[in-house]
């Protein structure tokens, strides 16, 4: 014999089960509502397949996030706990959470390109911050939405609760639930046959959603416009590449600089000394320690060029993937742009074995390219230069008056590692006391002068693609007004930092935007860095360097252990790198549109 209180019990848990499926049914509707705003931060497909595809799995994936969420939430805890002004109350918070949850993603997606994740909640937290600064009134918005969903909540659930009969013996839902079924199985089946077929306009919309499928890295770089759409579709593999033109190198141009030093030119130089070998720690910390200005010691430094490569991301202070067609367009650095409008001198000297008389002797001898040469002489930068030297060694260089007595400008002190291969040329190879001999007497000679010169020390370039995923710690030191400290600069640098640092603090010019780098005088976060080669991109985090290459095999290099390490796919950090990668691209679109 069954009970009353039994009955009553089961009549009132039906009740509540019966409600909270039209309670779920409203925050469906609500939830495809507010994310129509992933939409809009995407391109729309191209094809009508594509487009259709979009609309089914909006709406279909999102009804079931939603139903997931009664699912796993809210049906277990009206199990569990039966009680009606319990369960509508929960059930209010949880979807007000998830709601406001949604519209968090959709707004860090359409501003970083990626949904909420743990991985870089780093960027996403910074990202919020930058905001409040910028806007005062964020937080009472944040605040304001959050009590605006949680009243439509407490309607919906009182409605749903006061007039369950009525709603009961409607039969529109039904319609509304057989499209959105219709629509998940037809999403679902034509992204098999996408994948399948390799059919892109369905491809890229992977990531569109939070939790949907997994994209690939190859069409996540087709996507972003780093790989060919072409050559992606017929599953070729090629050098990365921009799919669009990119802007025009900029000229210095009124504005950037300050009005009261636009013709006044900087009465000390700037001494760059420069080796293909990697400079250690203790050779660092014996230069800080002679050191008679201001220096920041960049232990994180980053330079994944090879030969050439690296030399653009020094002087144009942009990632490889620019080099072909800025170089073609003929525009100098705007470093050089600067020192040319105030009539400074450059100057260009390398030291290496290869200009010994005997060296010179047996390339003569033995013909001046070799198959193992992979540098043309001479090097495209050598035309930036007014005044170019090459050196066997430093002796002449060792002088303090001679050092203190050059005129005013930018002075490039390159130690250039010998062409030679044979064992006995090899010994020769490595001038890093040559290196050292230089900076001693460079730094003993700052001592006597009043007006400090600024120094950069650092290697550049890799001897191979092993050393890529390495950091490089390099030295800035520059004269600061009334005061000379050290500090050790842990946040990511790189060889692009040093364009926009000598500009703003030796020729006064303000130029962020129109490269990647950064003044590190005032560089206060850590930031992702990445640059391109010929077989993908690299991408450096506060803690691990990642490659990614052309097949979207992911290759990860733990900077604390020094040693390769085996890691899930990050694509959120690879969006991050693509989208530093396309600072000056983006950067021009964005003054071409004001």
């Amino acid at each position: 014999m069954v009970s009353f209180d039994t009955k009553s019990y089961s009549k009132k848990l039906l009740h509540l089960i019966s409600w909270s499926h039209w309670f779920t049914f409203f925050n469906i509707l609500a939830a495809i509502a507010l994310s129509s705003y992933y939409l809009f931060s995407e391109a729309a497909p191209t094809t009508l397949f594509g487009q259709v595809y979009l609309v089914t799995t909006w709406v279909s994936h999102i009804a079931f996030l939603t139903f997931m969420s009664f699912v796993l939430v809210l049906f277990p805890l009206t199990l569990i706990l039966p009680h009606t002004k319990f369960i509508r109350t929960s059930g209010s918070i949880i979807f007000t959470i998830g709601l406001l949850l949604l519209v968090l993603d959709g707004f860090i997606y359409s501003r970083l390109g990626y949904h909420l994740n743990a991985s870089s909640s780093a960027q996403i937290i910074s990202l919020i911050q930058e905001i409040a600064k910028e806007n005062n009134l964020l937080y009472t918005f944040i605040g304001a939405l959050a009590i605006v969903i949680l009243g439509f909540e407490f309607v919906v659930s009182n409605y749903a609760w006061k007039h369950l009969k009525q709603l009961q013996k409607t039969i529109f839902a039904r319609f509304v639930i057989f499209g959105l079924v219709l629509s998940f199985f037809f999403s679902h089946v034509s992204h098999i046959w996408a994948d399948a077929n390799l059919n892109y306009d369905i491809l890229r919309q992977d990531t569109v959603l939070p939790l949907s499928y997994p994209a690939t890295a190859k069409t996540l770089l087709t996507k972003y416009g780093l790989f060919n759409i072409e050559d992606y579709i017929e599953r070729k593999n090629s050098p990365l590449s921009f799919s669009h033109a990119i802007p025009t190198y900029p000229t210095i141009e009124p504005g950037l600089c300050l009005s009261e030093n636009e013709n006044k030119a900087p009465t000390n130089s700037t001494f760059l000394i420069l080796t293909e070998q990697q400079v250690s720690i203790p050779q660092l910390n014996q230069f800080i320690n002679r050191a008679s200005a201001t220096s920041l010691h960049l232990t994180n430094n980053i330079d994944t060029g090879l030969n050439d490569d690296a030399w653009f991301n020094l002087l144009y202070s942009l990632p490889s993937i620019y080099q072909d067609d800025i170089l073609k367009q003929g525009i100098k650095p705007l470093l050089f742009q600067r020192i040319e409008q105030q009539a400074l001198s450059t100057s260009l000297t390398v030291i290496s074995d290869d200009f010994s008389p005997s060296s010179l002797q047996d390339t003569a001898e033995e013909g001046t390219v070799t198959a193992n040469d992979t540098v043309i002489e001479p090097r495209w930068f050598e035309a930036l230069f007014s005044d170019i030297t090459k050196l066997e060694n430093v002796s002449s260089l060792l002088f303090a008056d001679k050092l203190n007595n050059k005129a005013p400008g930018l002075h490039i002190i390159y130690f250039k590692n010998s062409l030679a291969t044979d064992a006995n040329k090899a010994a020769k190879n490595n001038n890093q006391y040559q290196f050292e001999l230089f900076i001693d007497a460079l730094l003993l000679a700052q001592k006597q002068k009043v007006k400090k010169d600024i120094i950069w020390i650092s290697s550049i370039g890799n001897l191979n693609d092993e050393t890529r995923l390495n950091t490089k710690p390099a030295l800035f030191i520059y004269p600061q007004t009334g005061k000379t400290t050290h500090t050790d600069l842990s946040f990511n640098t790189s060889n692009m930092d040093l364009q926009p640092t000598l500009m703003k603090q030796w020729l006064a010019c303000n130029v962020s935007g129109n490269n990647n780098g950064s003044d590190l005088s005032t560089l206060n976060k850590d930031r992702v860095i990445a640059n391109t080669t010929d077989k993908g991109i690299i991408i450096f985090d506060k803690d691990k360097s990642v490659f990614v290459d052309q097949n979207g095999n992911f290759q990860s290099y733990s900077r604390q252990f020094s040693s390769p390490i085996t890691v899930n796919e990050d694509f959120p950090l690879m969006i991050d790198g693509v989208h530093f990668i396309k600072l000056f691209s983006q950067a021009d679109k964005l003054k071409s549109s004001q």
